[in-house]
C-alpha cells in the first residue's frame, strides 16, 4: 500500500545559507544588510501566516479584518463612506463594494443611506464586527507578547525605535507604497 501521508515541501534555506549563496553570486552584497532585510522579510511572512490563521479561526479573512480595523481607526461611531474606505485601504471602488457586500451579508457591517444626505451611503461597524475585531486583537496581542518575550522592555523600545526609523526612510523614498498594488479580493 502506498504511503499517502503528505510530505513537507522543500525547506527554505537557512539565513546564513541564503546569504552565502547571494554573496557567491553577487560579490558586492553587504552580508550585514542582507541579514537584516532577509530576517525582516521572513519574520513578516511568518507573522502574516500566523495572523491569517487567527483570523480564519474567527471566520474572517484578512481583507475583512482590514475593513474592520479601518472602521475602528475612524473612531466611534465607526462609520465611513465606501469611497473613504476604499481610499484608506488602497482599493478600487468596485473591490470595496464587493467586500462591503460580503461583510454586510456576514453581519460584520451595515450599509445604509446617510440621514442627512440620502445620496450618500455610510458603512458602519456592527456589534458582531466589533466583537470579531476585539477577539482578533486579543489573539494578536497574545501572539505578539509571546514573540517578544525574550526581549527586555529596553530592547523592545530600542527595536521599535530602529524599525520606525527604517519605516520612515522607506516611506520617504516610496511615498506611494502604502496602498496596494493590486486588490486582495
Amino acid at each position: 500500500m502506498p504511503d499517502t501521508t503528505e510530505q513537507p515541501g522543500p525547506q527554505e534555506p537557512g539565513l546564513d545559507e541564503q546569504i552565502a549563496a547571494y554573496q557567491r553570486e553577487f560579490r558586492d552584497l553587504d552580508p550585514q544588510v542582507e541579514q537584516v532585510v532577509s530576517a525582516l522579510g521572513r519574520l513578516n511572512r511568518r507573522m502574516n501566516v500566523a495572523y491569517g490563521r487567527q483570523l480564519a479561526a474567527l471566520g474572517i479573512s484578512n481583507a475583512e479584518w482590514e475593513v474592520l480595523k479601518t472602521l475602528v481607526l475612524a473612531g466611534s461611531p465607526y462609520r465611513l463612506g465606501p469611497g473613504e474606505l476604499a481610499k484608506r485601504l488602497g482599493l478600487t471602488p468596485a473591490a470595496m463594494t464587493h467586500r462591503i457586500d460580503r461583510m454586510a451579508g456576514e453581519g460584520l457591517v451595515t450599509r445604509d443611506r446617510d440621514e442627512n444626505n440620502r445620496v450618500r451611503v455610510i458603512v458602519e461597524l456592527t456589534d458582531e464586527g466589533r466583537t470579531k475585531w476585539l477577539e482578533a486583537m486579543r489573539m494578536a496581542t497574545d501572539f505578539e507578547e509571546d514573540l517578544l518575550q525574550d526581549l527586555t522592555a529596553d530592547e523592545r523600545g530600542g527595536l521599535g525605535d530602529m524599525l520606525i526609523r527604517l519605516l520612515r526612510r522607506v516611506e520617504h523614498a516610496q511615498p506611494d507604497a502604502g496602498g496596494r498594488l493590486t486588490d486582495l479580493d
